[in-house]
């Protein structure tokens, strides 16, 4: 007893001391309340495994406390998914949820003020609550001038005199230059969505933390008014490298920013988000990752598109598949290439690539095939995996091991080697039967193999990826880490507690494991709380890691709070 209350006078000690130093240190920084760096949250809505275009006969809906169920009574109405980041528009300010899409440009959010119209939205509108913003109510919100380069940009223009020419400018105004009548309204295309709006300006607040002490404000953000929709029933926050994308409006474009999205189980789950970083905290500090380089499609220049050169079935001798040029080089119409995009759910794959996998999947996996769950499903390969009982405080449930699917690997141009989570690869359809599982892979093939890109990257395979846009280096840097435990870490920015968590790392530290603890480090340095002369490796404290090894005192109560994590 009395070892551990000397323990927590310390550790009391030294928070007294520290957050006195804390608070002189907010008021040093206190104005202005802006911030190179935005670290933001992103929400998990989804709540159907989307099946692929060929089947419409069933749902399977999830929650994230139980494994999917089949539901063969509803029909799959598909609507978008992903991950929401929420904005607050206007004066005063409305908060408005959209998803983080870096495969579009232009912010838009639904607008009435007095009805939003999505056409056959119905199977989500009727279960979750409408985010719309409504123009009469915020006294700065005006329509964008047929004139503005954004309203240029959003008509992907060649000719600036074109919005006009379509607004009805006549020909002197055109000639002067003082043509004042609005942009023509738009027409978007998402997939299978279409929105039509009109681009409107307005005030813009992003919160970097919950308290709001790190903002970024624009008066004159440029947006898409959206009254009318097909399959589209929230907005969108554009990511890609245009100047109407969100970062580009923020000022953030020519730095970066990077995300870690959250496995499929936490979705729904208002606890936790995927962290979002904007700006150079993004960027900084990263080089332990692979980096690949963006690639340049001069015909459309405003996405995000990598090299893929091949791809592994397993590990170490496994067998590599040569994937075809075109998912790594562009033709003379900027076909080809492979799309990084957070708004696109599955991967995609070209024909007859794409079979080619399917069939040295098929040679390598030994276990029955769900035949059935294909047909009623339309996934292209499912597989009925056995599971073990595992006896846990009472509790008897059943675990599936990994090592029973092989890994995939991705190689992409510049040597990076990307090894995909297992779960991205495979997930389970249902919860066990007869200590069996049912699992399918959810890769599908490019529906258009002549047009576009010749293969996508999608969001659900880069669940727990570190995914790092890098504008000033051109490049994207993978490697895979535990999102959720990410996300932990950043949620003590938001409470402003980082500072305390950086000082006092004798109860913190302790808990975490080196890729945590190294993530925790770069933070500390980064915002200036920790010289990072006093920190050293996992390794290199032989096991102590966070403290020098010369720090006696800081290493014994270290070793102490270690026991109590």
């Amino acid at each position: 007893m009395a070892s551990l209350f000397t323990f927590y006078t310390i550790c009391n000690l030294f928070l007294f001391v520290f957050l006195f130093s804390i608070a002189n240190h907010s008021r040093a920084r206190q104005h202005p309340k802006t911030s190179d760096s935005l670290v933001l949250g992103l929400t998990n809505i989804r709540r159907t495994i989307k099946l692929p275009k060929k089947s419409s006969t069933l749902s399977i809906k999830v929650s994230s406390q139980s494994p999917p169920t089949l539901d063969m009574m509803e029909p799959l109405r598909e609507v978008r998914d992903g991950y929401l980041i929420s904005l607050n528009l206007g004066s005063p300010p409305q908060a408005i949820q959209v998803y983080m899409d870096t495969g579009s440009d232009l912010t838009w959010v639904p607008c009435g003020n007095l009805s939003f119209n999505c056409i056959d939205c119905y199977n989500y509108t009727n279960t979750t609550p409408m985010s719309k913003f409504s123009p009469l109510q915020s006294s700065s919100c005006v329509r964008d001038s047929c004139a503005s380069e954004f309203c240029i940009n959003v008509h992907s223009s060649d000719n600036p005199y074109d919005p006009c020419s379509i607004a009805g400018c006549s020909l002197s105004t055109l000639v002067k230059g003082t043509c004042s009548r609005p942009c023509p309204s738009f027409i978007y295309t998402y997939g299978e969505g279409v929105v039509a709006g009109t681009l409107t300006r307005d005030t813009l607040t992003v919160h970097g933390s919950a308290d709001g002490s790190f903002t970024r404000e624009v008066t004159n953000f440029g947006f898409g008014c959206v009254g009318s929709s097909y399959k589209e029933p929230l907005g969108i926050a554009g990511f890609g490298k245009g100047p109407l994308s969100l970062p580009s409006q923020l000022g953030f474009l020519q730095k970066g920013f990077s995300h870690c999205f959250l496995a499929f189980k936490f979705a729904n789950n208002p606890n936790i988000s995927s962290p979002l970083v904007v700006g150079d905290l993004a960027i900084s500090s990263k080089e332990h990752l692979q980096f690949t380089p963006m690639l340049k499609n001069p015909m459309y220049p405003n996405y995000y598109y990598i090299g893929l050169e091949g791809i592994t079935i397993g590990i170490g001798s496994g067998s590599v598949i040569q994937v075809p040029t075109n998912l790594r080089d562009f033709d003379s119409s900027g076909n080809g290439g492979m799309l990084i995009d957070s708004g696109t759910t599955y991967t995609h794959l070209p024909e007859p690539f794409y079979s080619l996998l399917l069939s040295e999947l098929e040679t390598v996996i030994n276990h029955p095939r769900a035949t059935e769950v294909e047909a009623r499903t339309g996934f292209d390969l499912c597989y009925r995996i056995p599971c073990t009982n595992n006896l846990t405080n009472a509790m008897t449930t059943m675990d599936v091991d990994d090592h029973l699917l092989p890994s995939i690997t991705f190689h992409f141009i510049n040597n990076v080697s990307l090894v995909l989570p297992q779960e991205n690869n495979f997930y389970a359809m249902g919860a066990p039967r007869n200590s069996t599982v049912v699992k399918c892979l959810l890769f599908q093939s490019m529906d258009n193999e002549d047009y576009g890109p010749a293969g996508v990257f999608g969001s659900f395979q880069q669940q727990n990826v570190e995914v790092v846009y890098d504008m000033k280096m051109e490049r994207i840097g993978f490697q895979t880490m535990d999102c959720a435990s990410s996300s932990a870490f950043q949620q003590l920015i938001k409470r402003k507690s980082h500072i305390i968590a950086c000082l006092i790392t004798n109860a913190i530290i302790a808990c975490l494991n080196e890729e945590s603890f190294s993530y925790i480090r770069n933070l500390c340095i980064e915002h200036g709380v920790a010289d990072k002369n006093v920190w050293v490796s996992k390794q290199e404290g032989n096991g102590n890691f966070g403290f020098d090894s010369q720090t006696t005192r800081k290493r014994e109560l270290f070793h102490f709070s270690r026991k109590f994590c």
